[in-house]
């Protein structure tokens, strides 16, 4: 069975550099990205938004394209579930938010949060973002 989430991979550009925020998965404390089933009737990169203000306190706008998908599997119940990611600038972070005090969170260079999470899936996106991103926030010459 598969079944779909929504993502929002947090982003910053600092000195013309990529930063991305990950957090720590609340059982096992991997690092990866805010994300949730979807919610009836919001859009999909709204739903986004909401999990990283909910896991993070992230405030910030995703846009409606999405950077791709990966899939994460659930070994004990054989479940798929395809996540959606959407990119979320961020503009600021509240002081409180609902799990607060339950994930840790870190800003860092894409190329580290890349090394950082554990699906490849997710590293891919990662990279391939960055240096999209990158192209588009490059000085002229």
């Amino acid at each position: 069975m598969v079944t779909k989430q929504f993502a929002a991979l947090p982003f910053r550009v600092r000195d013309d550099e990529v930063r991305v925020l990950l957090i720590t998965t609340r059982k096992k404390r991997r690092w990866s990205v805010p994300k949730g089933w979807p919610i009836a009737g919001c859009k999909p990169q709204r739903t986004a938004e909401i999990e990283a203000y909910e896991e993070a306190g992230l405030v910030g706008r995703a846009v409606s394209r999405s950077v791709g998908r990966y899939r994460h599997h659930k070994q004990k119940r054989r479940i798929v579930r395809e996540v959606v990611l959407f990119p979320l600038e961020v503009s600021g972070r509240k002081k409180r938010w609902p799990e607060k005090g339950q994930r840790d969170a870190i800003w860092t260079s894409a190329k580290q949060a890349a090394k950082m999470v554990h699906r490849p899936e997710l590293r891919r996106l990662i990279q391939e973002f960055a240096r999209l991103k990158r192209r588009q926030v490059a000085p002229a010459n």
